[in-house]
């Protein structure tokens, strides 16, 4: 079953920080499947859309914040400021926040203790997103040197296994397959990896980073409208981990925002 969003500790969102609003709606339009709508923050800012349904924002913002374009998972909070004691209690870095959102809430964007990136937020969220439902994100993974060590950060930043007022013991954290799986009444929320990450690496996809993998009916049709749109695929040998279960790809889109696409096919 999947797991809504609207509590402190999940998923709640995912954002893109691009240069050319117009070029990333294009592409992902074509590879994904979505439609876009612009809200309250203005023409630099859109909502993916599949089916009727939020996916993911994608912001023009990259050049102007001088960040990198990438892929940032939210997680809720139910207080930020607390969220980002926590986050430098425990050796992470806080770059921005937080910041408020009129009239929504308030956000902060971090890095880890590896220096993968991902943000809070505290405030309202779309009840209807969803991870792992057919229509995208698939699910969520990050790529760290050391699973464990991140279960434990995460853990405590986000209140998944020992639990507070607002979030009482509402995660599972469990080993399997040599991986560590955050779950949510059985459903998987995220997966954490050890692999051959390094924060220093000249090749971005060997950074410590939280991945998004994005489902598609059909893979071929979907990598070659990546080719045919500027983006790259990025193989194996590339970006150093195990050949994953099933159609998968690593994917690059033409501004440099990393992704996967899973291949899913309906029942």
């Amino acid at each position: 079953m999947p797991l809504t969003a609207d509590e402190p500790g999940a998923p709640c969102w995912l954002s893109l920080a691009a240069r050319d609003l117009g070029a990333a709606e294009v592409f992902y339009g074509a590879v994904l499947g979505w439609t876009f709508r612009h809200g309250p923050l203005g023409h630099g800012f859109a909502v993916g859309e599949r089916d009727g349904m939020p996916v993911a924002g994608i912001g023009e913002v990259a050049d102007r914040m001088s960040v990198p374009v990438a892929w940032t998972v939210y997680f809720a909070v139910a207080d930020a400021d607390a969220a980002v004691a926590r986050i430098r209690e425990r050796g992470g870095t806080v770059g921005v926040g937080p910041v408020a959102y009129p009239p929504r809430g308030r956000a902060a964007l971090a890095t880890d203790l590896e220096g993968a990136a991902f943000g809070v937020w505290e405030g309202r969220v779309s009840s209807r997103w969803r991870i792992g439902e057919h229509h995208a994100p698939a699910w969520l993974e990050l790529r760290t040197r050391n699973a464990f060590d991140a279960a434990l950060f995460y853990g405590g930043v986000l209140n998944w296994v020992n639990g507070t007022e607002d979030a009482p013991q509402r995660f599972e954290v469990a080993y399997e397959d040599d991986q560590v799986v955050l779950r949510r009444q059985g459903a998987a929320v995220a997966r954490l990896n050890s692999g051959p990450a390094e924060a220093a690496s000249p090749q971005p996809q060997l950074r410590p980073r939280w991945l998004v993998h994005f489902r598609v009916p059909d893979l071929e049709r979907a990598k070659t409208a990546v080719l045919d749109l500027g983006g790259h695929l990025v193989p194996e040998a590339d970006h150093g981990w195990p050949a994953p279960e099933g159609r998968r790809t690593a994917v690059r889109d033409p501004q440099g925002g990393l992704f996967t696409l899973d291949e899913w096919v309906e029942d």
